[in-house]
């Protein structure tokens, strides 16, 4: 019996930009989780492996147009567009009109690690949708976030999706003990 190839791991970085993460309300925790995805970040250049970072956008002239700033990464995200893969969307799901899917499997990527924002949103969407994909997801259960609704605390929304997604969906796994 041959041993099968061992899995080759990315980071996603998801909606990390400057009118959520800026936004009023704040995000839950975020420099705390800004400063874990830089971590991965790292880990990730370290080991060779791709880190993709997706901007949410939306129609030109509207506040989410592609050029405004709101749509920009956050600048202390150590993202680097020369080396990393920066990419647009218009979906909750990162894989939907997107070429993600098709840059993976050119990659050799079977897992992949979900960061970001929004918790209850374009992160859920895509950690279900890896599976779809045949994809291994892993959410880093400290490197999402969201912000407080009038229903439930930020705090709440991402234990509540790590309960959820993990098992059927995702594995979860702490920054500080995830290598790629």
């Amino acid at each position: 019996m041959q041993a099968s190839a061992p899995s080759r791991r990315a980071l996603l970085i998801v909606d990390m930009q400057v009118g959520l993460f800026n936004g009023n309300p704040p995000p839950f925790e975020g420099a705390r989780v800004l400063a874990n995805i830089n971590t991965l970040i790292a880990r990730a250049r370290e080991a060779g492996a791709p880190v993709f970072a997706v901007r949410h956008t939306g129609p030109a002239g509207s506040p989410l147009a592609p050029d405004s700033e709101l749509t920009k990464l956050v600048s202390a995200l150590d993202v680097d567009a020369a080396r990393d893969t920066v990419f647009m969307k218009t979906r909750p799901n990162c894989f939907v009109g997107t070429d993600l899917a098709q840059r993976l499997a050119d990659a050799g990527v079977s897992e992949l690690a979900i960061v970001g924002m929004k918790t209850e949103y374009c992160v859920d969407s895509t950690c279900r949708a890896a599976l779809d994909l045949s994809l291994r997801a892993v959410l880093i259960e400290d490197a999402h976030t969201t912000m407080n609704t009038p229903e439930l605390d930020a705090r709440d929304i991402i234990a509540h999706h790590n309960r959820t997604l993990n098992g059927p969906f995702v594995t979860l796994a702490r920054t500080e003990n995830f290598e790629f």
